[in-house]
């Protein structure tokens, strides 16, 4: 009978945490750094930037970048840089990265304004956007 109550508080315990995943992966949250990266400068768009930190083996990456990617085709002045953390890793640890994918977004300035962990949709990705643009 104790291995039973024991599965069943695995059990609960793996669809508390990963309904806590579900709710919580691809938001973005608000960061005010006040001076502008400069790991990036050459790289910059003239509105804002996407930078999106991204691992090969990383599968939601991949969709990340497809959605970053057709944002910045439809807006001017947006731009994507792709940062490998298997080969940056010292730009991971700067922007205290511990997961792929992450995205900061910069405003025109270079100002990080918006981060991202985990996978977004494409509507949280626009309204960070909307929000680095209006800063």
């Amino acid at each position: 009978m104790t291995g039973l109550w024991t599965l069943i508080v695995v059990v609960v315990v793996a669809l508390g945490f990963g309904t806590y995943r579900r709710v919580t992966d691809g938001r973005g949250r608000a960061v005010t750094r006040a001076t502008p990266v400069s790991e990036f400068e050459g790289e910059l768009g003239e509105k804002a930037t996407f930078v999106q930190f991204s691992s090969p083996v990383c599968a939601p990456c991949h969709a990340t970048r497809r959605i970053l990617g057709s944002l910045a085709d439809e807006r001017p002045g947006i731009a994507v840089v792709d940062v490998d953390v298997s080969e940056r890793l010292d730009l991971a640890e700067l922007h205290g990265v511990s997961r792929t994918p992450t995205v900061l977004v910069l405003d025109g300035a270079g100002v990080v304004r918006q981060r991202i962990v985990g996978a977004p949709t494409r509507v949280r990705a626009l309204a960070a956007l909307d929000e680095a643009l209006a800063a």
